[in-house]
């Protein structure tokens, strides 16, 4: 007996590779610094591992990650660029921390010290950032008790400081605030002394590589860039769409004037209607939010709109305009026709909240 085909996937997203080089060497070009790419939330939901292996070649000073599960996810992929921790760790973690030589920010001196406790315990010294509360207010020292920890832990002998790092909670909103948190890190940088030593100066994100700039870091941190998206308007105009949403036409009917579409009925056609089906919903990560914001998707060269809610597994479109469509057709829902942007303005979010919101069922497909 032959053996039966595998059917195609009902929704997936192409993800280009060659699209993440080229925002890479974009981010470089702007910043003029060393590159710690942020591939912390499966690499922005375009797939941790793949992203990594992408950019392993590209000389990337470290790569950014949330927690201890995403770098061990790298670690074991054969990563051997440092891998630098961007948030605080849990006493439990710190262990495994050390033994595999990831990079912990240090933001409190009970942290330092139990670090420095476990890393004399092994024999061994790890190495690792200070980070400064400059307004973000999730973690790290005061700009005014940085000093005098720096030189505190400076002492300990089991922890090495090799860079200092600020967050910006506002470089996409607020430009008076950032720049003032620019300067605010920039005079604290140049206040320290032995201030050679680190190596890794680090505050801009994104929207802080593109739109402003310091006299003291040596290090960029783009995470949204990366995968081709300005967080600021105007900027951007160089990067390369990375990820595309698609789906597929599942049925097509010719329905009446009255007809309800969808839970709810929010929508009634006024005029016999065209209505696709197509295989995806807010069960693979498209935003249920989206409803009564006219959404539209991309099909045989034009867009149509969609019709009533989101569903879990199915949206309907408005085809009446497009009389070539057949079942199968391929659908855009977001990609280089629709801009992600777009659907994030009106489902309510963010790009970042709608890549990394893609769920594992919609297979990732990988070119470039």
């Amino acid at each position: 007996m032959s053996a039966i085909p595998e059917s195609p996937p009902r929704s997936w997203a192409e993800v280009d590779l060659s699209g993440i080089r080229h925002n890479l060497a974009t981010a470089r070009k702007l910043s003029g610094q060393g590159i710690m790419a942020v591939v912390k939330a499966s690499a922005y939901g375009h797939g941790l591992e793949a992203v990594a292996s992408a950019l392993e070649q590209e000389e990337i000073a470290f790569f950014g990650v949330a927690n201890v599960g995403e770098a061990r996810r790298l670690s074991k992929a054969g990563v051997r660029a440092p891998i630098y921790l961007l948030g605080g760790t849990f006493p439990s973690e710190r262990e495994e921390v050390i033994a595999h030589h990831w990079l912990p920010c240090l933001n409190t001196m009970e942290e330092a010290r139990h670090f420095d406790q476990l890393a004399r315990h092994g024999g061994t010294v790890v190495e690792a950032h200070l980070t400064v509360d400059t307004g973000m207010g999730r973690g790290g020292f005061l700009p005014a008790d940085a000093p005098a920890a720096l030189e505190a832990i400076r002492a300990l002998p089991g922890i090495r400081i090799s860079g200092l790092g600020s967050h910006l909670p506002s470089a996409d909103e607020d430009p008076v605030f950032t720049r003032t948190q620019f300067d605010q890190f920039d005079n604290l940088v140049e206040s320290l002394p032995h201030r050679r030593e680190l190596k890794h100066i680090h505050l801009a994100n994104s929207a802080g590589l593109l739109g402003y700039q310091s006299r003291t870091t040596t290090l960029a941190r783009p995470g949204l860039l990366l995968y081709g998206v300005s967080p600021l308007k105007g900027h951007g105009a160089d990067l390369r769409n990375v990820m595309s949403l698609k789906s597929r036409i599942a049925l097509i009917r010719d329905l009446p004037s009255g007809h309800g579409i969808s839970y709810g009925r929010t929508f009634v056609t006024t005029r016999p209607t065209k209505v696709g089906t197509i295989g995806i919903g807010y069960g693979d990560g498209y935003p249920r939010a989206l409803a009564d914001h006219t959404p539209e998707v991309f099909v045989r060269g034009q867009r149509v709109p969609l019709l009533g809610r989101v569903t879990m597994d199915q949206v309907m479109a408005d085809l009446s305009s497009c009389p070539d469509c057949r079942p199968g057709d391929e659908v855009e829902l977001f990609g280089p026709n629709i801009p992600v942007q777009e659907v994030a303005q009106k489902a309510g979010t963010i790009p970042w909240e709608l890549f990394t919101g893609i769920t594992p069922r919609v297979k990732r497909i990988y070119s470039g």
